[in-house]
């Protein structure tokens, strides 16, 4: 996992042919107006932009998740968002099958630890990376990048 703002993103390009792209975009992007939905950035990135209330960490936890074929770019765009984290080695409780359709693996495991991202900072999650997003008070705008592996 990394965490860190959006003016070091250039730091983490050689991590994966297509993170500059992906952070391209974000920089390009009205991100104040842009509006909720899902979009092909480019080959391989999809964009998923949401603004909806924060969840409880009980129900974030319900859906504590991690995926196989991408990695998740999770950028707050406006609001506190705290989200959950665990290494997936850790995780011992599936909840349910992967499911290859949405590439999603859910566990019933808790997080070791919680941390909070506000405008511009960003969360990369990788497969390793078992996560619980979207946990707070009032609207969080964010937006979610595919990164396909």
């Amino acid at each position: 996992m990394i965490i860190d703002t959006v003016q070091n993103a250039s730091k983490y390009f050689s991590v994966h042919p297509l993170f500059e792209k992906a952070f391209a975009f974000i920089k390009e992007t009205d991100l104040a107006n842009a509006a909720d939905g899902k979009s092909e950035i480019a080959e391989g990135l999809k964009a998923i932009f949401s603004n909806a209330p924060g969840k409880t960490r009980e129900a974030s936890l319900l859906k504590f998740e991690c995926h196989n074929k991408n990695i998740d770019i999770q950028l707050c765009i406006n609001g506190v968002e705290t989200i959950g984290w665990k290494p997936r080695a850790k995780c011992v409780t599936p909840n349910g099958g992967y499911n290859e359709e949405k590439d999603v693996q859910l566990y019933h495991d808790g997080a070791d630890t919680f941390f909070q991202l506000t405008n511009g900072q960003f969360a990369i999650f990788f497969p390793e990376d078992v996560h619980a997003p979207m946990i707070g008070e009032g609207e969080i705008k964010k937006l979610v990048i595919k990164v396909k592996i």
